[in-house]
């Protein structure tokens, strides 16, 4: 089997949060036809204890500890020297020593970067001899475009300034790589156009999918008590990510009132690791509950009434709503947790975005339950986007052989 070099900026174990599940079932793909050479950075104390779990996978491990104060530092000095933020805090001469001396010592030919601050491991000429693929997931910097239109002052002065940067510095490395890799076709397509014409044949996308196998209803769980009261909605995710802190607090602020007039009896779940203080204060709400982590999302899921995706800034396609399709469970969620998920109608599923629509398809799927529509939920993510389909045309990329 041939070598091959992964970089990806987060350990892809767990697959618990987004990203990390994405690269977790990228390397699984890479693992069944290449030797993997995995670097990677640990920036949760907790996952150092899962790295055992990627040796199966790999011919070579290569895990750098990340200290998340440092990132302040190393952010003035993106500031000093007109780079992204994001570059610095994932820069390190241990990372890029063990990259050179990875693909000199094992003749590398290929190498897939997962994320746009890993290619700067990739980018010097000594590399151009690589196929180089990178999967950029989403256009960050659209996104910090995003958080920029939610702030104000000096903070929306620093999401600002992150866009430009980081857009040009996207763009530069279309130039360099052979291929770029978006999370659906619509940031694919948002991606081309701020390219010159001559690089839109390098972009494609290859969509995320679920692990239908585990997010089964009908499967065992590692732990079948959640302790919620019922009747619940939940909404799942990592909760020190601002759009997802964002998202609940629109909801418990904007709907939840109305919904909680409705069924003085609701209960709403917000479960993922790492709340930040602005989402633990939500529990002061008649009804809310803030979980931290959990050993295993899907019982909450399982025993909800319903799932919400109430995104108000999103990028790619949202796992969290895959999950729960496959999970045959009714989701409401706005257009932006949507995106991507090109569904039809026969789904138990709504997409709202003001308020009021929101609080209203809420209504709607509490009081008239359909389950052949939730058991519909789940044939359909199964059939469009198990792993194996939508990564399927990986091999092709790094192979050259794409049409």
């Amino acid at each position: 089997m041939e070598h091959i070099v992964f970089l990806v900026h987060r350990i892809p174990y767990p697959p618990n949060k987004g990203d990390k599940i994405r690269s977790y079932h990228l390397l699984q793909a890479l693992a069944r036809q290449y030797k993997v050479h995995l670097g990677c950075f640990v920036d949760d104390p907790l996952d150092w204890e899962h790295t055992d779990k990627l040796l199966p996978f790999c011919e070579s491990l290569n895990c750098v500890p990340l200290k998340k104060s440092s990132r302040y530092f190393k952010g003035l000095e993106a500031l000093s020297s007109g780079k992204p933020i994001t570059l610095p805090y994932y820069r390190t001469s241990q990372m890029q020593q063990w990259v050179t001396q990875t693909i000199e010592r094992h003749a590398i030919k290929r190498a897939l970067v997962f994320s746009s601050s890993m290619a700067q491991y990739l980018e010097g000429k000594r590399f151009s001899h690589l196929k180089r693929v990178i999967d950029f997931v989403d256009v960050d910097s659209d996104k910090w475009a995003q958080y920029a239109d939610k702030k104000r002052g000096l903070a929306r002065w620093v999401y600002l300034r992150e866009h430009r940067t980081l857009r040009r510095y996207e763009n530069r490395i279309a130039q360099i790589f052979d291929t770029c890799v978006f999370v659906s076709n619509e940031e694919a397509r948002l991606f081309s156009n701020q390219l010159p014409a001559s690089l839109a044949s390098k972009v494609v996308h290859l969509l995320n999918g679920v692990d239908t196998r585990y997010f089964n209803p009908s499967a065992s769980f590692e732990t079948s008590e959640t302790c919620c009261q019922t009747p619940y909605l939940v909404f799942t995710g990592a909760m020190d990510y601002w759009a997802n802190v964002d998202a609940t607090d629109w909801f418990c602020q904007q709907v939840w009132p109305r919904l909680k007039q409705l069924y003085p009896d609701l209960h709403f779940y917000i479960v993922g690791g790492n709340p930040t203080a602005e989402t633990c204060a939500l529990e002061r709400l008649p009804g809310v509950h803030v979980t931290g982590r959990v050993l295993d999302v899907r019982p909450y899921l399982h025993d909800a009434e319903l799932v919400i995706a109430p995104l108000q800034i999103a990028r790619g396609i949202q796992n969290k709503v895959l999950e729960a399709m496959a999970m045959g469970k009714p989701i409401v969620a706005t257009s932006m947790a949507m995106e991507g998920i090109h569904h039809h109608s026969d789904l138990c599923l709504e997409v709202a975005d003001s308020p009021d629509d929101f609080s209203r398809a809420c209504n709607r799927l509490l009081e008239h339950k359909r389950p052949g529509n939730n058991a519909a939920n789940r044939a359909w993510v199964v059939n469009q986007f198990g792993w194996e389909k939508t990564l399927g045309p990986l091999s092709a990329l790094l192979e050259g052989t794409a049409t």
